[in-house]
């Protein structure tokens, strides 16, 4: 690997992961402008029109997406991760930007990891080392900053916020748990691509899409292909092609650009107010979620090991 090819994966991480943090700004900027519009509107959307794109990305590229459904356990996993997965890490994450904003929702999304390290230490029985406590301790700080604002005796933000939120990075935790056994196989384009269509189409289902009655204008339409192309599919591709670059714990923490975008722009072009405690509190969520992705590597080191040892 040169270090031409690593700056290249890590320019098209970070650059993903900026895009995901505009597209939780571009879709606040929706709610406020139309006051009409749900976040379950736009997430079916979201996840239909993207989906689309990448299973016909992927039929164009030559890896055939129907063979997912040839194989019954591959088929059932691609279901659970669109229900499972990715409808509470979109659809709950757009319900806290829109009772509340988007840094704010970014910040407690990105607790996910967090919550992969509990299932691994409940589950696969895999003690959290040092690092792994420090950084739980230092993102209970940072999420108790945000939450309280350092009073103690109150909430600073809504109760709303707070559990849509918490679903999402629950769902962060699911999203990445539920595919990890047939993206080798079946590959991201055709993963995500049916994971995103059948949460889309489950969700029309609860509520047809087409029988909400909006007004969309012209910029308004304008904000919804940047959520869609900008904020889901081009990402999504990026992200994807900087593995072939570097190591997925080197991308994980190109994700701490996420809530600093949705940060900068959303006090940049929605003139949000965060206080001193949100940033504060940001600032060790972030730094616990990078110390977190540096001792990754070791656990599913660890795994790798015991699974030889049992299969031997």
């Amino acid at each position: 690997m040169t270090q031409q090819n690593h700056l290249r994966g890590v320019l098209l991480a970070s650059s993903a992961c900026i895009l995901w943090g505009i597209s939780g700004v571009a879709a606040s900027t929706l709610f406020i402008n139309n006051p009409h519009l749900t976040a379950m509107w736009l997430t079916q959307v979201r996840m239909i029109s993207a989906g689309l794109i990448l299973l016909v990305w992927g039929m164009v590229a030559g890896k055939h997406p129907f063979k997912i459904w040839h194989h019954r356990h591959a088929a059932w996993t691609a279901v659970s991760y669109g229900l499972l997965g990715l409808i509470p890490v979109q659809l709950c994450y757009f319900e806290a930007v829109r009772v509340g904003n988007a840094p704010i929702a970014t910040i407690i999304q990105f607790l996910g990891p967090f919550i992969i390290s509990i299932y691994y230490f409940l589950f696969k029985h895999v003690t959290p080392s040092r690092i792994e406590l420090i950084g739980m301790i230092m993102a209970f700080i940072g999420t108790l900053l945000i939450v309280t604002h350092g009073h103690l005796n109150s909430l600073a933000i809504s109760p709303v916020i707070l559990f849509w939120g918490g679903l999402s990075a629950i769902g962060v935790a699911t999203n990445t748990l539920i595919p990890r056994t047939i993206l080798p196989k079946y590959g991201a384009l055709t993963v995500t691509g049916w994971g995103l269509m059948i949460a889309g189409l489950f969700l029309t289902l609860l509520q047809p899409m087409w029988r909400v009655h909006l007004t969309i204008t012209w910029p308004q339409l304008g904000l919804l292909i940047v959520i869609i192309l900008l904020g889901t599919v081009a990402p999504f591709l990026m992200f994807a092609r900087s593995l072939s670059d570097i190591l997925p714990t080197t991308a994980s923490l190109m994700d701490a650009f996420e809530p600093l975008a949705a940060t900068f722009f959303s006090i940049t072009f929605l003139n949000v107010q965060l206080t001193s405690f949100d940033f504060i509190g940001g600032l060790l969520i972030i730094l616990a979620v990078m110390a977190l992705s540096l001792n990754t590597h070791k656990m599913l080191h660890f795994l790798r090991r015991r699974r030889a040892h049992s299969s031997s």
